[in-house]
């Protein structure tokens, strides 16, 4: 098969116009979605969306049910980076507004400025005027005071005597409520799973107490993860600390919120779909969803095994490197990942960017709003002043990727609630309903159909990756949505914005290979606007490479919602 050009690959991703839906016609709508008339409203709505096209194609190839990534013989590799790989403070911060990084916290711990349990005692405030804010933040959800501040003692006499356990040490760090954290449940965004505390730390969060994080507590979520708004019926909608009328984006949107808002400089989400790039995308934020297999799912809710990953989201780039440089690499609790190179942050902060190649495919990076690719355009330009190289490419059969995406990651998150789905069905959002039901109709043809698309998806990423080092688009086709009064407190369906807010995230997760989003500007009404970079796989330096190299060149701005923690 010959590479594609730009001249014989057709573009073929398309914005869609599909009904909005809130309050009374949306519970009507819910409930013929859950009555014996879904089996006529299914199929056009699969039709409307595009679903069905898939079973019109001829695919030949066989399905990639785990997008896995083998590069040569399996390394014995220690659990996490190195620790002389681990960045120290960054030798020129950004310009305009500067977040408390991580080396801030462990600096003014060192040079007793303030102590982590004056931290501590000041991230709880802040955790409270927040929810009690005019509108809510609702970014954390579950606090336990006492726990918080026993780690928070043992973090400032570890200081004292000298043994920190690493940059991390007495530094907040929120964790969404996907992942099992000792002492608290795990809702998974919902109104009735996490019945009782779990037993054991997720490996990403054991990971971080083991570098003495101070666990501030559970972020919020969209239920299930099966939305990237942020819009939660249960546990509050989360708002965006840029502009609280407007959405974080998700499913990682507590996260999000807490470090954009001061909280933490670093929280831990999970993406199967753009759930870390979107919210940092709108929060003004830089999130890495890494390799598949990179980071350990051992201890998060298995909602959809072949397209989920963990990872930071964090204020800056060096703090996402030193989260990454804690969590990655493999765990014998999570086998697949097992099948991975050693760790590494090697070259992730190299001055310059001479001799990396960025790829455009130009028909992609511009299919988003006005703004958005104007931001992207000018920081693009930037990044080819710090010495990189941008190189067209073109990518073929993208609404391919999408569908495939779209029934893969329903389908497995159908499967993975089916267990409780007859008896609390009911008790999830509406938009969850709704999801759930198209979800439940797909066959085990379209699943397999999907996983064969996958196999080509990834052939066509990695020949590109044979002409560039990253491949560079806008993170959203958008900034942050207005919450729709209509929305609150129910919910909504917006299948049209949907598509817009993921029409650039999903393909990494299909394909497994490493993505990052960080700043590229603002829009008019001031909301943040992200790049994404798309790698080769194990190839994550390169993309914290990459946004280090936007930070220099972003000029930041001051959310309307911040707390300084660190006084």
């Amino acid at each position: 098969m010959n590479d594609p050009t730009t001249e014989t690959v057709a573009y073929d991703l398309e914005s869609a116009k599909l009904p909005y839906l809130a309050g009374a016609p949306l519970r009507l709508f819910v409930a013929l979605m859950e009555s014996p008339l879904r089996g006529l409203l299914i199929p056009k709505l699969f039709r409307d969306a595009g679903i069905t096209r898939l079973r019109e194609r001829q695919i030949d190839e066989p399905p990639t049910l785990y997008p896995m990534h083998f590069e040569g013989t399996l390394a014995q590799a220690a659990c996490c980076v190195p620790e002389q790989e681990l960045p120290g403070p960054p030798a020129e911060p950004g310009p305009g507004f500067r977040f408390a990084s991580v080396h801030d916290y462990a600096r003014a711990y060192r040079e007793g400025r303030t102590t982590p349990e004056e931290v501590a005692r000041r991230v709880l405030d802040a955790i409270e005027a927040s929810n009690a804010a005019d509108p809510p933040l609702r970014a954390i959800t579950a606090v336990d005071r006492e726990d918080v501040l026993r780690q928070a003692r043992e973090s400032a006499e570890r200081i004292r005597n000298g043994r920190p356990l690493s940059a991390f040490d007495g530094v907040p760090v929120a964790v969404k409520d996907e992942l099992d954290m000792v002492p608290y449940p795990t809702t998974v965004g919902t109104g009735f799973l996490g019945a009782s505390p779990a037993e054991e730390d997720a490996t990403v969060v054991a990971r971080m107490r083991a570098g003495g994080a101070l666990l501030i507590g559970k972020a919020n979520m969209h239920e299930i993860g099966i939305g990237v708004t942020g819009l939660n019926p249960h546990h509050g909608t989360v708002r965006n600390p840029y502009a609280p009328g407007h959405f974080t984006g998700g499913s990682s949107s507590g996260p999000a919120a807490a470090v954009a808002a001061g909280l933490c400089p670093v929280a831990l989400g999970a993406d199967g779909g753009g759930s870390i790039r979107i919210p940092s995308s709108f929060c003004g934020l830089v999130g890495l969803k890494s390799t598949f297999g990179r980071v350990s799912e051992f201890g998060a809710a298995p909602l959809a095994w072949s397209v989920a990953h963990l990872g930071p989201l964090a204020a800056t780039a060096s703090d996402a490197a030193l989260a990454y440089g804690l969590i990655a690499g493999p765990d014998p609790r999570d086998p697949i990942s097992l099948h991975q190179p050693g760790p590494t942050l090697a070259g992730w902060d190299r001055p310059d960017l001479s001799g990396l190649t960025l790829g455009v495919y130009r028909p992609w990076f511009e299919h988003a709003s006005a703004e958005v690719v104007s931001a992207c355009e000018r920081l693009l330009q930037e990044l080819e002043r710090g010495g990189a190289t941008v190189r067209e490419i073109a990518i073929p059969e993208l609404e391919d990727g999408r569908v495939a995406h779209v029934i893969t990651i329903a389908a497995e998150m159908a499967q993975a609630l089916s267990w409780c789905y007859a008896e609390h069905c009911r008790e999830h959002g509406l938009d969850v309903r709704i999801n759930l039901a198209l979800a439940r109709a797909f066959t085990a043809r379209d699943y397999i159909q999907a996983q064969r698309a996958r196999t080509r998806m990834i052939g066509h990423f990695n020949r590109a990756l044979e002409e560039v080092d990253v491949i560079v688009t806008p993170s959203t086709g958008l900034t942050a949505p207005a919450i729709p009064p209509a929305a609150l407190p129910d919910g909504e369906s917006d299948l049209s914005t949907l598509i817009e807010i993921m029409r650039f995230s999903t393909p990494a997760n299909l394909t497994g290979l490493p993505a990052i989003s960080f700043p590229a500007g603002y829009d008019g009404a001031g909301l943040p606007i992200g790049m994404q970079a798309i790698g080769r796989a194990w190839q994550e330096p390169t993309l914290l490479r990459l946004a280090l190299a936007a930070e220099r060149a972003v000029e930041r701005h001051a959310p309307q919602v911040y707390y300084d923690v660190l006084g």
